[in-house]
């Protein structure tokens, strides 16, 4: 890529700078090289998916948090898929919601959107699936397609699950579909092996990697499940704190968008949820996802510099 990438225990830098990278054994045991990827192309914006039994089919990248002028800008680029909190959160998701309204208002078929509502609230009440703020946010939405358990762990899963679950049965508030989110990949793992869900949310970023080891070799080629990633960019780091952090220019700076191809890179991700701020960074997330997952040097690179972010390496001068 044309510029040099340092690696713990094998950086070396264009001449005349020469660093490397030490790895403190103490903080942390040195991973083994990163799993490669075995996907060969990376997902289309336009690309649909069955969204696990619904009926439904959803665009493999879902828009979160942005702003209401990007929304038809991704809806043009092929995105079909739609992520809004109906609780924690709610005023970031409000630009959202101003702009799935606005799509509707401006002729498109409600049918040709899919919107997931997600409610962070613990039992007991969650099991009151206050979902109505969302449709008043947005008259012209009339229906919440997923309803979605966020932050879900071992401990309170299966009983949101049951309340989704049975919403679904119902088709409360028009739902047809039923997801979660976690942060607890013991849940997560259990909710997708079984197919309980029709989708589910996971963690995945070169900071937070552990799902290579206890998520990934559980998931079945065969599921109905619909897996998508969340917080892909949690560990993107700026030219600024790059810089701050020791890593001099002549070393490649990723973009924003390699940390999505880092995650879609693995074929146990079908999706990943995004927040596009601007009409331009649709194009450009496109582009990027048409160059293809990362190669191995890259995914280790960047694997690299979340270490260095957290202070569990340090670069030294040779």
């Amino acid at each position: 890529m044309g510029k040099t990438r340092p690696y713990i225990d094998t950086l070396v830098a264009q001449q005349p700078v020469q660093l490397r990278v030490r790895f403190d054994s103490s903080i942390v045991p040195r991973m083994k090289e990163q799993v490669s990827t075995s996907r060969a192309l990376l997902p289309k914006l336009t690309d649909r998916l069955p969204l696990g039994r619904s009926g439904l089919e959803v665009s493999p990248i879902c828009l979160g948090i942005t702003t209401s002028e990007t929304v038809p800008a991704a809806f043009d680029a092929g995105i079909n898929f739609f992520f809004v909190s109906n609780d924690l959160h709610w005023r970031y998701y409000e630009p959202l919601m101003r702009g799935i309204d606005n799509l509707l208002a401006n002729g498109v078929r409600r049918d040709d959107i899919v919107v997931a509502g997600v409610s962070y609230l613990a039992e007991p009440l969650f099991g009151y699936l206050q979902f109505n703020e969302m449709l008043e946010a947005m008259p012209r939405l009339e229906r919440v397609d997923v309803l979605v358990s966020g932050a879900s762990t071992a401990e309170d899963f299966m009983a949101r699950w049951k309340q989704i679950d049975k919403a679904r049965t119902s088709a409360r508030w028009g739902c047809s579909a039923i997801g979660a989110s976690f942060h607890d990949r013991y849940a997560g793992r259990m909710a997708i092996a079984s197919d309980m869900l029709d989708m589910a949310y996971i963690r995945y970023n070169p900071g937070h990697t552990g799902a290579q080891d206890d998520l990934f070799p559980h998931i079945r080629n065969d599921r109905d499940c619909l897996v998508f990633n969340f917080k892909s960019t949690f560990y993107h780091l700026s030219d600024q704190e790059l810089t701050d952090m020791g890593v001099g220019e002549e070393f490649h700076r990723p973009h924003i968008t390699d940390a999505y191809r880092f995650a879609l890179g693995r074929p146990e991700i079908d999706g990943a949820l995004v927040a596009l701020q601007q009409p331009t960074q649709v194009s450009e997330l496109a582009d990027a996802l048409a160059r293809g997952p990362l190669d191995d040097e890259d995914i280790n690179y960047m694997v690299d510099l979340a270490k260095l972010a957290r202070g569990e390496v340090v670069i030294e001068e040779s």
